[in-house]
């Protein structure tokens, strides 16, 4: 009877049968009897396959088994720590302890295409650097040796040294199949930041236009790390750089920075004197700019406060002398920056000022130079609405700065990356409101750090999920004498002390200073093992398919990762018949893993059903909960009968 209810998948999500099932979607001609018929999909495509031999194409030793290992659905669970974690319950931020390949698969359901922003700043390789234990026949089993949960003489994990003759092949093993999974957690807006140095910048951009495509590369910007120096051989290293990819470019509205003061204070010196406007602060720029193209409706007269009239030089010149008389342009003559339908409005509204000069480069209707020039208002207050667009140069956001705010928290760290930066491209895409940021080289959590300021500044609720491999501190290290094991130890602390921090500086913000802490681990469910040596302790122990030593709460979440559904949703304990059953989203889900499963149990779920009114109910049930195969049997056709036709078991 163990079919009668089928069971939960225990995998992460399955990328290459997705991709195949989207395959199918778009191009059902190209399939037959389930499988690829890649004949039939080459026609269909046509002019699109690329037949030569020879092409261009990034390529390394490992590539394929890099690709398949991100490929490869994670058989792991998150086990929750609420020991470790601050204001649980009501919290929306995730601190995940763990290998962030394996994390990554993990994430795949519940935030597939909800992540606004992935911040990572991964190792530069620059030599001797920890590089992550993947195992293309089994990535959960390395990590958990590596992390001293399952214990083998002699297993060790080395560094990448610059002498190894896989130097670069073993970075950008590491790298590819995180970023590839990375990009299916991006929302259709959400934008990708990586920070780099030079041994590795040229793979970076490699790989990255490789998996999101050379179109939706936005920039390589520059960050100054430092100023002066003399380290180095032939120039002293004062930059790294950040590469900016957007998941779909097109879907992506223009980048906005904010306005420093500096320039407040320099450029929009003057002030209006008249008009509803007065008292605001505006500068002024040239309604002609000499380095306009030519553009066939902006070549016009303009009409001057004297009655003279006046156009930018040219030798072409309108029929008619009047208030904005357009002609077309010839190559050589200039125009003005608006149309005169632009201009029109914008004088109506008080945004144009005429100034006498001996300077003006434009000519009146006699072709001798005017005595005006004509300047457009920018008011510094619809400025600072806007943005302005950001620089591809980050040179306020040095390494000093984030030294100095890790010291101010004491917390043993070197090399992170100042939360000003973060915060800074938070604010250029416009992180709003339940948006989730992702860091999966949480390091010490700078990103957490920035995501909590920005939130409290921004005065929105912006989530992060940090993911950060327990990594062994050396016992020669400061923080180990600090009592420090582990660099995602030191993280986790850092968001604690960083929190308290806002919180002494803002006592009147009740905004989310909190986390969640989750930590990478085997599934809670063991398979049926048959064996016929089994002892009848053994056979006992078989009854029970939920793994010694797991909790309910360890085997609800693993449910919550599998159906796909938040991290953070509230769960709800409801008392049915004398059973626990748990309630997740307001009816959406609801688990019972108790070991005496009735049919009071099951109707009382479907009570519950009429109570909540959910739109969609599923339910899970422990396998071997049943109080016997009749219950199990029955269970089915009665939650059938309330509406709830989704019903699995562990």
């Amino acid at each position: 009877m163990k079919n009668v209810i089928p069971e939960v998948d225990s995998k992460s999500m399955d990328i290459v049968a997705d991709n195949i099932s989207k395959l199918q979607e778009l191009f059902p001609e190209a399939f037959t009897e389930g499988k690829v018929d890649f004949d039939a999909l080459k026609e269909v495509l046509g002019d699109y396959i690329d037949g030569r031999e020879e092409r261009y194409s990034f390529t390394w030793n490992g590539k394929s088994k890099a690709r398949m290992l991100a490929q490869t659905p994670s058989t792991g669970t998150l086990r929750p720590c609420k020991d470790e974690s601050v204001d649980w319950e009501r919290t929306q931020n995730l601190f995940i302890e763990g290998d962030n390949l394996e994390v990554l698969k993990l994430l795949q359901k519940s935030y597939h295409k909800k992540v606004k922003m992935i911040y990572i700043d991964p190792p530069y390789n620059t030599g001797n650097e920890f590089i992550y234990p993947d195992s293309y026949q089994d990535n959960l089993s390395t990590y958990l040796k590596y992390t001293g949960q399952i214990t083998e003489d002699g297993f060790k994990v080395g560094t990448n040294s610059e002498v190894s003759g896989r130097y670069h092949t073993n970075w950008v093993n590491m790298i590819y199949p995180r970023l590839k999974i990375a990009r299916q957690l991006l929302s259709e807006k959400g934008v990708l930041f990586f920070s780099i140095g030079q041994a590795e910048l040229a793979n970076s951009v490699a790989i990255l236009d490789e998996l999101f495509g050379e179109e939706n590369r936005i920039s390589i910007c520059t960050r100054m790390m430092k100023t002066g120096g003399q380290k180095g051989k032939f120039f002293s290293p004062n930059t790294d750089y950040v590469l900016v990819y957007a998941k779909q470019v097109e879907y992506l509205e223009n980048f906005r920075g904010e306005i420093s003061q500096e320039l407040q204070d320099k450029v929009y010196n003057q002030v209006e004197e008249n008009g509803p406007r007065k008292g605001e602060r505006y500068r002024s720029m040239g309604l002609f700019q000499p380095t306009l193209d030519s553009r066939p409706n902006q070549r016009y007269y303009i009409q001057c406060p004297d009655g003279s009239y006046v156009i930018p030089p040219g030798s072409t010149i309108p029929e008619k002398v009047d208030d904005c008389s357009k002609i077309r342009p010839l190559k050589g003559d200039g125009v003005w920056r608006w149309t005169p339908e632009k201009y029109l409005g914008e004088k109506e509204r008080g945004n144009i000022l005429f100034k006498e000069t001996n300077t003006s480069p434009l000519i009146d209707e006699k072709g001798q130079q005017s005595k005006w020039n004509i300047y457009t208002k920018i008011w510094l207050k619809d400025r600072l609405e806007g943005g302005s667009l950001p620089l591809d140069l980050f040179d306020k956001f040095e390494n000093r700065h984030s030294s100095k705010e890790i010291s101010k928290l004491k917390i043993p760290f070197d090399y992170s990356k100042p939360t000003d930066l973060i915060a800074y491209l938070m604010q250029i895409i416009d992180t709003d409101d339940s948006d989730v940021v992702l860091d999966f080289f949480a390091g010490s959590c700078s990103t957490a750090d920035a995501t909590m300021k920005y939130s409290m500044a921004s005065n929105k609720s912006v989530r992060f999920i940090c993911v950060q491999l327990p990594e062994l501190i050396s016992t020669d290290d400061d923080a180990f004498k600090q009592g420090f094991k582990t660099i995602a130890e030191i993280g986790k602390e850092r968001i604690r002390r960083a929190a308290v921090k806002i919180k002494e500086e803002n006592p009147d913000y009740d905004g989310d200073l909190g986390f969640k802490v989750f930590k990478l681990d085997s599934t809670n469910i063991k398979p049926w093992e048959l064996d016929f040596d089994l002892t009848e302790q053994d056979l006992e122990d078989q009854i029970s398919n939920i793994k010694h030593g797991r909790e309910d709460v360890d085997v609800l979440y693993e449910v919550l990762l599998k159906y796909g559904l938040d991290l953070t949703l509230p769960i709800t304990e409801h008392r049915v018949a004398g059973q626990k059953v748990f309630d997740i989203g307001m009816g959406a889900l609801m688990i019972c893993l108790s070991d005496n499963i009735t049919l009071d149990v099951v109707e009382g779920i479907a009570t519950l059903k009429d109570e909540l009114k959910p739109e969609i109910m599923r339910v899970v049930f422990k396998d071997a909960g049943f109080a016997d195969d009749v219950v199990k049997t029955n269970a089915v056709q009665i939650l059938k009968q309330a509406g709830i036709e989704d019903v699995r078991s562990l």
